[in-house]
C-alpha cells in the first residue's frame, strides 16, 4: 500500500511532462524523488532513526538539486534549448495514450529507485552498517554529480565551442552520469538487508538496474552527439581514446555500437 502511495507521489510530480514531454524524465524526475523523500518522512515520522531519516533527506537534497538545475537550464538557457532542439523529441504529435504510458513507466521507475528506503522503513529495520555505508556512497555520488555539472558549466562559459576535458572530465567522460549511478548504488546498498520477499526484490532490482540502463543510454546519446560535433577534432579523438566514457579506470571507451541502449 505504501509503495502505491509513493508511486502516486511520483505520478503527481512528474505530470509536468504533459506540458513538455522531456520533463517526464528530467525536471519531473528530480522533483519526484524529492517529493518521495518528503512523503517518506511524513509517513514514517514516528519510527524514523538517524540513518533512515538521513536517507530520506538525501532524496530531498538530490531531487531539489537536480530538478532545480534542470529547470534553470531549461527555462533560462536559450543556447541549450537551441542546441537540443533537434536532439530531444518534442512530443508534438504523440498521442495521449503513449504519453500516459511514458508517464506511468517513469513514475514507476522513480518509485522503484527509492523503494530500498521505503522497505527498510516498512520492515522496521532501522539504522545499521548497510544504511551508513549506503548513505556515504550516495553522498559521494551527489558530490560528484554536482561538481561535474558545475565544472561543465564553467568550462562552457569559458569556451562554448570546445568539449570539456578538465576537472572530473579528465577521469571519465560522463562524470555526472557516474555520480548519478553512485547515488543510486548507495540507495541500493542501504536496503540490501532490509528487503523481504520476491515482490520487494523485484521492485528494488528493477529500480536499480533500470536507472543504470538509463544512464548508459544517456551516455550513448551524448557520445553520438559529441562525435557529430567534435569528431573531426584531433584533440577530441585523443581524449576519447584514453578517457573511459562512464566508469573511471574501467577501459570502456565507447558504447555507441550498443544499439540496445535506447533509453
Amino acid at each position: 500500500m505504501k509503495f502505491l502511495l509513493i508511486f502516486i507521489v511520483a505520478l503527481l510530480f512528474s505530470s509536468m511532462g504533459f506540458k513538455k514531454y522531456v520533463w517526464f524524465i528530467s525536471i519531473g524526475y528530480g522533483f519526484s524523488v524529492a517529493a518521495i523523500g518528503a512523503a517518506l518522512l511524513i509517513m514514517f515520522g514516528g519510527s524514523l532513526t538517524f540513518g533512515t531519516a538521513a536517507a530520506c533527506v538525501l532524496f530531498i537534497i538530490y531531487g531539489c538539486r537536480l530538478g532545480g538545475y534542470l529547470a534553470v537550464r531549461e527555462l533560462k538557457s536559450s543556447t541549450y534549448n537551441e542546441k537540443m532542439k533537434n536532439e530531444i523529441k518534442s512530443g508534438k504529435g504523440m498521442n495521449i495514450g503513449v504519453k500516459c504510458a511514458i508517464w506511468a513507466s517513469a513514475a514507476l521507475l522513480y518509485a522503484c529507485e527509492t523503494a530500498p528506503v521505503l522497505f527498510r522503513l516498512e520492515n522496521g529495520k532501522g539504522t545499521d552498517a548497510f544504511v551508513i555505508i549506503g548513505a556515504v556512497i550516495s553522498v559521494c555520488g551527489l558530490i560528484v554529480e554536482s561538481a561535474a555539472d558545475y565544472q561543465k558549466n564553467a568550462a562552457k562559459k569559458k569556451n562554448p565551442g570546445r568539449f570539456v576535458d578538465t576537472g572530473l572530465f579528465k577521469l571519465v567522460r560522463c562524470p555526472n552520469y557516474f555520480g548519478e549511478m553512485l547515488f543510486w548504488t548507495g540507495t541500493f546498498v542501504g536496503g540490501i538487508n532490509a528487503v523481504s520477499g520476491i515482490w520487494q526484490w523485484i521492485a528494488v532490482l528493477s529500480g536499480y538496474l533500470g536507472i543504470i540502463y538509463v544512464m548508459f543510454g544517456g551516455a550513448r546519446r551524448l557520445e553520438m552527439r559529441q562525435n557529430r560535433t567534435y569528431g573531426s577534432d584531433p584533440e577530441y579523438q585523443e581524449y576519447v581514446k584514453k578517457t573511459p566514457i562512464m566508469l573511471p579506470f574501467i577501459p570502456l571507451y565507447s558504447v555507441e555500437k550498443y544499439k540496445w541502449l535506447v533509453a
